[in-house]
């Protein structure tokens, strides 16, 4: 029989290996995994403040719109409420412009009415005048034909009818 030397099984070499394995795992892990697994926290950490900020922001700048919406919406309504009161003071005004020139041609109307008045009494008594210096003349010279008393009266009131019914039609 024959022995393989080549493929024995050294006890002693395999319990080497292995603390050797278990203590390179050890010293790797002393000197790099936790050095590497510190790092990396730390890069999570920073990432996560990074999120956080750009959270924090995005936060800040919806309350900043939101505000924003609001003092338009406000400063819309102030706008609307500024425009109503003028166009209501606008109205106001042109309602009292037209009452004034409304009350201004009343009063020229009631001036020309009263000039008219005046001009029609004014006439009315230069008739009655134009009427008596006429019966004077008429008079006269009735008397120059020697008219009796009731000739005379009779003729002086058709006269004066005459001319107050032409009065009549002109009124």
């Amino acid at each position: 029989m024959q022995t393989l030397d080549v493929i024995s099984v050294n006890i002693w070499q395999i319990l080497i290996s292995l603390i050797n394995l278990v203590l390179l795992f050890l010293i790797l892990k002393k000197f790099l995994f936790k050095p590497v697994k510190k790092m990396l926290q730390k890069r999570k950490d920073e990432i996560d403040a990074q999120y956080q900020a750009a959270a924090d922001a995005e936060q800040t700048s919806e309350e900043h719109r939101k505000e924003w919406e609001a003092t338009l919406a406000t400063a819309d309504a102030k706008a609307d409420i500024i425009l109503q009161n003028a166009t209501e003071n606008a109205k106001r005004h042109g309602d009292r412009l037209v009452m004034e020139a409304q009350e201004k041609a009343e009063s020229i109307i009631r001036v020309a009415q009263n000039e008219a008045e005046l001009e029609r009494r004014k006439a009315t008594e230069g008739i009655k005048r134009e009427i008596v210096e006429v019966s004077g003349a008429l008079t006269e010279k009735m008397l120059e034909r020697e008219i009796n008393v009731q000739d005379h009266h009779a003729l002086i009131e058709s006269f004066i009818e005459k001319i107050g019914e032409e009065n009549d039609g002109n009124n």
